[in-house]
Parts: C-alpha cells; structure tokens; sequence
C-alpha cells in the first residue's frame, strides 16, 4: 500500500489547485521504506519538493527538536535560493520546522549556535559540512540526522567535491546507521553509475531509481545570422543585434556564455546594441557577492529583462519569469545545454524556449548535433575515477580534529565511500604518514606533524594549532592568484586573476562586471580602479575551456560522413562541405583525416580530430616537439574544439611516424615535467590536501606567497622524494583534468589504425576555420579588424575555388 500524505499537506496541494506527481509520491514510499533514493526528473517537476516530501512528512507525524535533515548542494547560492523557497510551504501550511543554511558567507555567532540549537533542516555545502564534521560534537549534532539531500548531484559526483562528500556521508552513516540518501538531478546519463555513487558500499540495490514525469519537449532553434554563418571566431557576437531584437520580444532572457571572459564580452556587444536601453546586467563567479546577490535579486524581482551569465547560473535556478534561454557560442554537450535550457519557465507543462548562436561553421555543426541529441535523449557521459588522494588527506585531518581515531576502523570507513572502494591499506598507510610528517623529505620540519600515533596506535592532532589551521583551510575549491578589484572608496567589484593584472599598468582599462574601467594603482592584494570611456580590454581568466562532449564529437563526425544529412543545413554550410568532398576528403566516423599542403611560403598539417581544445594544445605541442627532432623545423601551432595546425619550413611527408602511441611516454612526461603545467597541479593539491596554508589567524597569504611556498616543496620533493603522494596526486590531476590526457590516449590509438593522410597544393575548406587562427596572431595587435577580415576572405577564396 502506497503512503498517503499527512492531511495538512493534502490541504495545501488542493488549496493551490494541484496534485501530488507521480515521482513526489514514488519518493515518499522510499522513505516509509527506509530505502535510499536517486530522482532523475525535469526542471519545473517539483523536484526539490519530492525531495523534502518525506521529510516534511516525517516531521509533522514526528516532532523533534533536533536535526532532521540535512540539504547539500554545489552552491552557496543554491542553498540560499531553496531556503527561500522551501520557506513558503512551511510557512504557508503554519508547520513548526525551522530552516536554516549554512556556508561561507553564515556569521560565525549563527555558526557556534547551529552546533548546540540545530534547525531541523541545515541546508549546506560539502564544504562547510565537512567542517561541522571536525568538531568534537559532531557525533552528538549528528546522532538523529534521518536524511541527506544531495541536489544537483551530477555537479559533484565524479569531481574533487564529490570525493569529499562522499566521504561525508560515509562518517555520517557511522554515525547514524539507520541515515538515508537522497540525490536529485535532472541530467543524469548513467542512473546506475549515480546509485552506486550514492549507495553505502556501493550497493547498487539499497538505492531506489525514481524517475520524473517527462516535460513537454523544449522549443530549440539554431539562430541563422544576416549573411552567412562566421569561418571563424567562437563567441557568437556577430549576432548581438538579432539577440537584442530576441530580448526586446520577451519578458526575461538568459544569455548563457560558456567563460566569463566571453560573458564580459558579450555584455558590451549587448550593451551597444541596446537601442532601446532595456535594463540588461552580468553575473559570473569573479564578480563580488554583493553584486552577484544584487543582480539576483533584481532578476528575482522582474525587473531585468537580460541577464548575461556563466555556469554560475547553470543550476537551481528558480525564476519562474525566465521565458527565453540564449546559449552564446557553441554548448559543448547535450547534458549542459539540457540543464540550460531548463532555467526557462519552470513549467513542467509549458516547452522552455532556447535559442543557440553558433560561432562558426564547426559550431553550427555541433549545435545541430547537441539539438539532434536533446530531442533523443541522449545525455553526456560522466566519468567516474578513484577518489583523490589529496581530498582523502583533508577528510582525514578533519576526523583527526573532531577526536582520535584508529586506522583500521577509520580505513573501513573510508572504504564503505564508493570512490574508494578500491583504496588499498598501502595507500592509506601513505595518507596517514603524509599528514604525521609531510612525507620522508620534509620530516625534519615541525611544521608538516600535524599527527602523532600513541602506544596503542590511536592517532591524535600533534597540536591544537593544527585543529585551528585545519578549519582555516579546508575546502576543495583552489581559487587562482588573483587581485581584488577595487574603486578608491574601497567598494569591491569581484577578482581577476594574477596573470592579467600582471599586464596592466596604471592608466590600462579593461572592461569588468560590465563597465570600462581605468588602472589607477596596483599592489600585491588590490588593483584600485576608476570608470573610463576610454576603448577597454576583455580580461582573460585561467582555467580549462570546455571541451566538446565525446558524443557530440560523434555526432559532427557523423554529419561530415553522411552527405544524406546536409540538407539540413544552411546553404553556406552545405557549400563548405561540398566543396571539402570534391577538393580533399571528409573523414568517416572513426577516421583520423590529416591534411598537408603549402601556404604563403610556409608548410601546413591540420588534424582533424574533434577531441577538444584542451587535448587538442597538448597535442600540438607534443607534436611540435616530435617534429624539431625530425628536423622539420616547426614554426607555430594553433588549434580549436575541432582541428589542429601545425605550421613548419619543411613539409611533413609521414604524419604517421609522428602520431606513434609512444608520444604519451616519452614527450609527454618530458613535456609535462618541463612545464609549469605540473607545478599548478602540485599547488592545488598541496593546498587542498593542507601541506600549505592559505591563510593564517587574521591574515590570508597573497597567490604568490601560496605560489612561492609551493614551488619551494614541489623541488624539494622532486630531488628527494619523487614518490611522494602529493607528486602522484599532482600527476593524476595534470593527465586527468588538464591536458585531457583520456582523449588524446583515443585519439593517437585512432591514429595508427585509421589515418587518412590528403596531400593538398593548397589550403582546404575544411582548415579554413582553424588557419583563420593563425592569421588572427600573425597580424599585428594595433593592426584593423578590417586587416584581419581581409585577410581571412582571401584565404576562404583560396580554399573554396573548385580548380
């Protein structure tokens, strides 16, 4: 027999005039049945209230002055934005049950009162959740907790976040046996691969798979400029008047820019279109909290009409006045551009509308794919790897500081944590003598014994500054170097990164959460600024670009290999393909296509790999490498999410001998090792696994003293101890994370047994868009746009001439 709603919840549905979906109701008999839960459902579906359900049910027949449930989700803004919400009902239906949140940004007296007088529902991060679990009263905080929510989980599970929080809710579940999961999302691919994440042990059948009712299908169009769509470029500002026509049509737009240096960007393009002075703002994760909360107040309150965004805004977002979603550029994957789309109207019942504006010719190709994906619903795949090493470190000294601990019980533990199921004792071993003593080459330093293990092999915290410096310095997310932005009043604007503001001098503008802005001074924490109308610069940020997902790199594959398609498509688009059919090749799925042939006195190879733009560097510059010691003499390489180009003075003859499977042990390790790709990998996970502090009591260290710290380590370790976990973890993280290492292993595997190789006396259709590239960073800065357009019509006459 199915449960039934307690009656004053019953009363509240029917007051609003609606029913109890069928998943709300799934989520209740999982409850009643002591299972855990996994609920895969639509944006608009009334997923986060399936997820409370049980709770608020449980509460009303159970009253309790202790913490009932806990609510975990990837953003600050997210838990603020669900309290808000979540508030209504309660208040609505007169129940007793507090709500509270707990982050960053909660004063530190709401703090220390949450640990002794806990709301029923805490809502958090992983971060500040780990926290609560380093307190000598945890256990005792902790002891009732019925449930955990896990929102938007496909944002945490096969990331560092995830790692940490699973092993959260593995000392959660010591704690309270009897203690549910619950995880929401509404772009899962994989739902079994999610159970077993989510599950105690990883077993799979503890958790209960609910599925939402599908929505009604979105409504997604491919903008077509005025004139053609671009050879080149990736932002898609070509468009900026047809996008502000689009917001001046609807109540709410969102416009989604995959960086925040392109969000900046387009911004500006908006901003000089806006004939109509239509209110329009920015939101990216560099910009300050009391700005971001400003402009999400005003969207809250109906009074922007656009909002031009980043990822800071790809999830939870609970604007029910949203009517149009715009996705700047190409969306690189069908699971991000599902989550998009899903920001618009919050009805289950009504189609979200979204508009996608390709770059460029490779990118309308991808947009038709991630439609074509979308409509048959087909998601990204997510991979899943072994928890890190370094966050096991952080999870450990937390533990350590809430009380001793014995290293069989807690090796246990560690292990009921799905993503280290597989750790080994030896392992384990290594994490708990990295935090004793830093490791073999850094015992000598009292500084590094943040534990000692007694007679009876309990380990303890050596000292109680290291509880202190623990808490000061856990978290997962490693901010780069960065410099406040500031004007002289001292009002502050966001951050940008070290290694932009290292470029500017005083007088330099560029513009920053929306506004020209001039240098007036800088120093080591503060870039002092003022506004200007004078012509201003776009600030880069680091980071990976996205890359375009394994199977919408298919599906474009598919395009190029099926002319049966190309009706489909624009006439110019059909024409490039055509034309690249008659003068060279197009490669079959699977395929490699590699293209060699002169231009301008100098000798071109471009790949065709579409395995993305972060493999794709790497690549190139392994390549680079093989063909110095060729004597080739390579000049220069460029490359985009599709193709890459190598320019050299001597013509490659046999691409094969430069893509042999060796290039990942020999050039690779030596290039890696070489560069300072490894000294970031080596900063982050020093500082994440509490080897370097970020800040002291009262004083955070600046991004060059945690830079200059690290490095100092990171030689020490490499001359005396090359073994050390944090250079195994700094390793995992360059391959994994940075270099896309994964794809590039596929794609030099393709390479020797499916390589096409078309020698050409001239430049293809198909390698116009990534040689626009070079012309691009050949052409002097301070030369036109109309140099540059020249420039590039020329080369496109070249390759689309049919003799």
């Amino acid at each position: 027999m199915s449960p039934s709603l307690p009656p004053i919840i019953e009363s509240w549905f029917a007051a609003r005039g609606w029913r109890p979906r069928r998943h709300q109701m799934d989520m209740l008999a999982a409850a009643a049945q002591g299972d855990h839960a996994l609920l895969v459902a639509p944006t608009g579906a009334g997923k986060t209230l399936a997820g409370f359900l049980p709770t608020l049910a449980d509460l009303i027949a159970h009253p309790t002055d202790r913490l009932h449930t806990l609510y975990v989700s990837p953003l600050k803004a997210l838990a603020v934005d669900v309290r808000r919400n979540l508030l209504t009902p309660i208040e609505e239906m007169a129940l007793p049950i507090s709500v509270e949140t707990r982050t960053g940004d909660t004063p530190s007296d709401r703090k220390a009162r949450q640990r002794v007088r806990p709301p029923h529902i805490l809502l958090t991060t992983p971060e500040s959740l780990s926290l609560l679990l380093s307190y000598p009263d945890s256990a005792l905080l902790f002891s009732d907790l019925r449930t955990v929510i896990v929102d938007e989980v496909h944002a945490f599970a096969t990331q560092k976040r995830g790692d940490l929080l699973n092993l959260s809710m593995a000392r959660l579940q010591t704690i309270n046996p009897t203690l549910r999961r619950v995880a929401l999302s509404a772009t899962v691919a994989d739902v079994d691969a999610y159970r077993a994440w989510l599950a105690p042990d990883g077993d799979i059948d503890t958790v209960t798979p609910v599925l939402g009712e599908a929505g009604a299908e979105p409504n997604v169009a491919i903008l077509i400029p005025e004139g053609r769509v671009p050879w080149s470029g990736h932002s898609g500002k070509y468009a900026a008047k047809q996008v502000m026509a689009e917001i001046e049509a609807r109540q709410t737009t969102l416009v989604f820019c995959n960086t925040r240096g392109l969000a900046e960007l387009i911004f500006q393009e908006l901003w000089s279109a806006n004939d109509a002075n239509l209110p329009i703002a920015i939101h990216h994760g560099s910009l300050s909290i009391e700005a971001r909360r400003k402009v999400e107040s005003a969207m809250a309150a109906g009074k922007l009409r656009a909002l031009v965004a980043t990822a800071s805004l790809d999830l939870g977002v609970d604007w029910g006045n949203v009517d149009c979603v715009i996705q700047m550029g190409a969306p690189k994957g069908s699971s991000r551009l599902l989550q998009r789309i899903g920001r618009a109207n919050h009805r289950l019942d009504l189609a979200s509308e979204a508009i996608l504006i390709p770059g460029n010719r490779f990118e309308y190709l991808e947009a038709r794919a991630a439609l074509d994906a979308v409509e048959a619903g087909e998601r990204d795949a997510d991979d899943f790897r072994p928890g890190s090493l370094d966050v096991l470190a952080q999870h450990v000294m937390g533990l350590a500081c809430a009380g001793p601990f014995r290293a069989d019980e807690l090796l246990d533990e560690v292990r009921s944590a799905t993503p280290y199921s597989a750790l080994t004792a030896e392992a384990f071993d290594h994490v708990l003598h990295f935090i004793e003593g830093g490791g073999y080459a850094l015992r000598a330093y009292d500084r590094f014994k943040r534990l000692t293990q007694d007679a009876d092999g309990t380990w303890r915290v050596s000292h109680p500054r290291f509880i202190q410096q623990h808490r000061l310095n856990a978290g997962i997310i490693v901010d780069q170097p960065a410099l406040a932005v500031r004007f002289a009043n001292g009002r502050k604007l966001g951050t940008v990164e070290e290694g932009f503001a290292a470029q500017l001098r005083a007088g330099d503008s560029f513009f920053f959460s929306g506004m020209a802005l001039e240098v007036v001074r800088m120093d080591t924490s503060d870039l002092t600024v003022r506004a200007t109308s004078k012509q201003a610069r776009i600030p880069s940020w680091g980071g990976s670009r996205m890359a375009m997902s394994t199977r919408l790199a298919d599906r474009v594959r598919h395009f190029l290999a099926e002319p049966d398609e190309w009706h489909r498509f624009p006439p110019d688009v059909r024409e490039w393909l055509e034309m690249q059919k008659l003068r060279s090749a197009l490669p079959q799925p699977g395929q490699l296509l590699i293209e060699t042939f002169p231009h301008e006195g100098r000798h071109y190879l471009v790949c065709y790999s579409f395995e993305g733009w972060n493999a794709h560097q790497s690549l190139s510059m392994l390549l680079t490498r093989r063909m110095e010691s060729q004597g080739l003499m390579p000049l220069g390489f460029v490359s985009n999410d599709y193709a890459l180009a190598i320019s050299s003075l001597k013509p490659v003859t046999d691409p094969q001998s430069l893509f042999s499977a060796d290039i990942l042990d020999h050039e690779f390790i030596d290039w890696v090792e070489q560069s300072s790709l490894l000294k970031r990998a080596f900063r982050d996970v020093a500082v994440i696994a509490g080897l370097i502090e970020r800040q002291h009591p009262g004083k955070r260290k600046t991004g060059r003293q945690v830079t200059f710290s690290t490095d100092l380590i990171y030689d020490v370790l490499r001359k005396y101890q090359p073994d050390h976990l944090l250079l195994k973890a700094a390793w995992a993280d360059a391959r994994a994370r940075m270099t896309d290492v994964g794809r590039l292993g596929d794609l030099i595997d393709r390479a020797s047994q499916t390589m096409l190789h078309v020698t050409l006396d001239r430049v293809s259709p198909l390698a116009v868009p990534v040689l626009i590239l070079i012309g691009r960073e050949q052409v002097a800065q301070s030369a036109s746009e109309d140099a540059l357009l020249m420039e590039a019509e020329a080369l496109v006459a070249e390759a689309m001439r049919a003799d």
